[in-house]
């Protein structure tokens, strides 16, 4: 009795410590890091796989308006016409598989990855969860913000090349339609699919980069004004290699939504810098000379006003480390 009471002591112990009311600061030990770290970890890994069961099944079945995920990855190959397309000796619209077991490892990969997505919420809370007692509140502030609109802006990168598939693969099978058939394998098609997807998204977070050096003082808008031609040119190269149809139209969607993209966060830098630069003027600090130094109050305070020591808490330094 006495053990299990100790148990559910220490037990609740922990669960103190790990509140935000009853310990604000965060403090631990390293040891209690460690196991708070394996502890939210695995509480992510759970909800990846809770995700990926539920991709696996929705996979095939339909969430009632919502089609199933199998046809929603099919849809693309799906609107190339049908005398481009290999139909075999069966109706309808499907892919090759030419390895038994394909078509469940296809099946299972494209549902953890749904099922991740979908899930993000609650796993990304777990690693937020462990850094944040870490951080000040500005800075949760500042992390929340970014992680928002980065979210934002690849799931708008995602849904942009999932709507320029069905024209990149229609361009690509008119091409010697009479001479070829497209008869594409479920497995090449699907990771074509997935790696356009996470390009695109990926690439949608070069605006927020952007805006962010900014904002901590690294790029300046004057930078970003003199090289505005020379880093379209560079967009513009980077999606030629990066999507990996080869296509004009997913080259020049990727092309065209990122310089868009950039341009937005230029004008985003313009009207920052021009706020700081009313705050110098308004502080006189526009006008001092490089040698010259700020005009801070430099005079050392004395022992009467220094701040009176904080009062004891009961608790040793053990406690707080």
């Amino acid at each position: 009795m006495a053990e299990a009471a100790n148990g559910n002591g220490s037990r609740s112990g922990k669960r103190r410590r790990r509140s935000r009311r009853a310990n604000p600061d965060g403090t631990m030990t390293l040891i209690e890091h460690i196991y708070e770290f394996r502890r939210r970890l695995g509480w992510a890994l759970f909800f990846v796989v809770v995700g990926g069961i539920f991709g696996f099944i929705w996979f095939e079945q339909r969430l009632g308006p919502i089609p199933s995920l199998g046809n929603i990855m099919t849809d693309p190959y799906c609107a190339i016409p049908a005398s481009q397309r290999f139909a075999g000796d069966q109706p309808g619209c499907r892919l090759l598989q030419t390895v038994p077991f394909e078509a469940f490892m296809i099946r299972l990969k494209v549902g953890v990855a749904a099922g991740a997505v979908l899930l993000s919420p609650a796993w990304l809370y777990q690693l937020w969860a462990f850094i944040a007692p870490g951080l000040y509140a500005k800075e949760r502030r500042y992390a929340l913000i970014f992680v928002s609109f980065a979210s934002a802006l690849f799931a708008a990168g995602a849904v942009l090349a999932y709507l320029l598939v069905p024209h990149a693969l229609a361009l690509l099978a008119g091409f010697g339609q009479e001479q070829f058939v497209t008869a594409l394998t479920a497995d090449k098609y699907i990771s074509f699919i997935l790696s356009l997807l996470v390009i695109f998204g990926v690439s949608f977070e070069l605006p927020l980069l952007v805006v962010m050096l900014n904002r901590v003082g690294v790029l300046k808008y004057q930078q970003l004004k003199r090289w505005r031609r020379g880093i379209v040119f560079g967009l513009f190269v980077f999606a030629a290699f990066a999507t990996p149809g080869s296509d004009p139209f997913s080259m020049l969607g990727l092309a065209a939504a990122l310089t868009l993209l950039f341009e937005i966060s230029i004008q985003i830098a313009r009207f920052h810098d021009r706020k700081l630069d009313r705050v110098r003027q308004d502080e006189g600090w526009d006008k001092l000379a490089d040698d010259e130094a700020a005009p801070f109050d430099y005079t050392p305070s004395t022992a009467d006003d220094a701040p009176a020591a904080p009062r004891a808490t009961g608790r040793s330094t053990d406690d707080i480390t």
